[in-house]
């Protein structure tokens, strides 16, 4: 609002009215202009084009069915009933449990599943235990050669398995551990991945917590298991996925140390494969699908946590 002369103060009387900077029509180019640039009429700049935007959900669009496509495929080859097993519908007709049937009959499923299951938990936890130990002596405590020592840890996750692999079969039969599931899980239970990523997590935690927690008269075993895990539990849970579904998958270490070829369901699998009439497509599938089974069910249970662990990341 303009103020006038005879507004002003006394000992002002003869000064020039002020001028108005809210509203005169040719002020818009200098204050106006302004005020939109801070969310006026003009409103706030998007970041991207609604076509760039379009484009990459596209984009994702596709990649999502290209991977989830031979998921879809699988299973519905395993539902197809035999005569049909080489037909190319997407949908299958009749459904059929024969070939689930058949897989049943042809390995102990079941048992498989479990061993499986048993050596791939013992090994994730394994992993998860080592690496957060490492992980948190490499971030907690400062020593001399401290990093170096970390340098030449991570740098064993660039050696080839295949390169330990005599060594550690060699120490196994001394042991008297092959053909058991302890041999599996005893040579896989530390992993430099784990220690590197739980690093990176625990980088960013603020040290004024970890040195209130010394203050307080915590030990480092318990600021370890009261302060730090407990918000370390979304990037312990994506890793432990990931960890587990390593280990579930790996089929060269288990079909060397184990001689039996029902023990787990990575060894199981072959069975169907290479007969004297051909491939058996069916049951492969049927144990394929029951095999992914317990990887879909832990995603489903971790899935809050892996997307908590994504954000505090900084990943969107």
């Amino acid at each position: 609002m303009a103020v006038s002369a005879l507004d002003a103060p006394a000992g002002d009387a003869g000064a020039p009215p002020r001028e108005d900077h809210g509203g005169g029509p040719h002020d818009g180019g200098r204050h106006g202009h302004g005020r939109r640039g801070h969310g006026g009429t003009g409103g706030p700049i998007s970041g991207r084009s609604p076509v760039s935007s379009f484009v990459g959900h596209a984009v994702l669009t596709v990649l999502s069915l290209a991977c989830i496509f031979p998921i879809c495929w699988m299973y519905a080859t395993s539902l197809r009933r035999p005569s049909d097993i080489y037909s190319t519908s997407v949908l299958p007709w009749p459904l059929s449990i024969g070939n689930y049937r058949h897989a049943a009959d042809m390995i102990p499923i079941g048992q498989m599943l479990l061993n499986t299951f048993v050596v791939a938990s013992l090994t994730a936890l394994g992993q998860l235990l080592t690496g957060l130990l490492a992980a948190y002596a490499f971030t907690a405590w400062r020593f001399r050669g401290q990093r170096l020592l970390y340098l030449l840890f991570v740098g064993t996750w660039l050696v080839p398995f295949q390169v330990t692999m005599v060594s550690n079969y060699t120490l196994l039969f001394r042991l008297g551990l092959l053909n058991t599931l302890a041999g599996v899980v005893i040579p896989t239970l530390c992993t430099a991945l784990g220690v590197l990523l739980l690093r990176q997590h625990m980088e960013s935690f603020p040290r004024e917590v970890l040195e209130a927690a010394r203050i307080d008269g915590r030990s480092s075993w318990s600021t370890l298991w009261t302060v730090v895990v407990p918000n370390l539990r979304p990037a312990l849970a994506a890793l432990g996925i990931v960890l587990f579904i390593n280990a579930w998958n790996e089929y060269f270490w288990p079909s060397m140390v184990l001689q039996q070829a029902n023990s787990m369901i990575q060894l199981g699998l072959r069975g169907f494969l290479g007969g004297t009439e051909g491939n058996d497509w069916g049951g492969i599938m049927a144990a394929s699908g029951l095999a992914c089974l317990p990887i879909f069910g832990l995603y489903l249970v971790l899935q809050r946590h892996i997307v908590n662990a994504f954000v505090h990341s900084g990943l969107k």
